[in-house]
């Protein structure tokens, strides 16, 4: 069984880099960094789909997009990476579906969390990294608040997302470890790898530092 690392937070929180940079520290291990949405080939379809500002989506019928990329994605890419050993990190994942459409569009977030669950065939990450940046400061750092629909929604939906990963991060503080992400990305990467290597290390895994 490999490691599943997810990288959680709002609009230009870093996860994207966070994501190369961990990568980048593993020496001779079968790496996947992968995203949601959109990390399968219907992912990409479902996704272009969901952010198109030319068609609006019902909150629901948001959501439901979302659960589809996360089956599938769970079924084709992350599944058959962790059976055969390998780390995979993934740039959200079921938490986002929480703090975005139970939070930030006011869906029933149990409601979502048991849907998760079950488009997850029951999957749960290993290690979740929550980065964790002030709602404005993310958002104007952000390419995606400029270009796309979700993105774009206003400050009040941002900050209960960044309330619904707080929430979150409450409930479940042994899986969801929350960094201050507006520190420099190298300080992120520090604490982030701290609480990585001592996993990689129980189950074999190399690293470079």
């Amino acid at each position: 069984m490999g490691l599943f690392i997810t990288l959680e937070g709002g609009e230009g929180a870093g996860k994207t880099e966070l994501a190369r940079a961990l990568a980048a520290r593993l020496v001779d291990v079968d790496v996947v960094v992968t995203f949601e949405p959109g990390g399968t080939p219907l992912g990409a379809v479902l996704r272009e789909r969901l952010f198109d500002e030319a068609h609006p989506l019902s909150p629901w019928a948001e959501t439901f997009l979302f659960l589809a990329d996360r089956a599938t994605h769970v079924s084709e890419v992350i599944r058959p990476a962790l059976a055969r050993g390998a780390a995979v990190i993934c740039d959200r994942f079921a938490d986002s579906t929480v703090a975005y459409q139970g939070y930030g569009r006011q869906l029933d977030p149990t409601l979502i969390e048991a849907l998760n669950r079950q488009a997850a065939g029951g999957l749960v990450p290993h290690l979740t990294f929550f980065l964790d940046v002030p709602t404005q400061q993310g958002l104007d750092r952000s390419q995606r608040a400029r270009d796309d629909r979700i993105g774009r929604e206003s400050i009040d939906f941002h900050r209960r997302v960044a309330e619904g990963f707080k929430q979150l991060a409450l409930k479940e503080p042994d899986r969801i470890h929350t960094l201050d992400a507006a520190r420099p990305a190298d300080e992120v990467l520090e604490m982030a790898w701290t609480l990585i290597k001592p996993r990689l290390a129980m189950i074999g895994h190399r690293t470079s530092a």
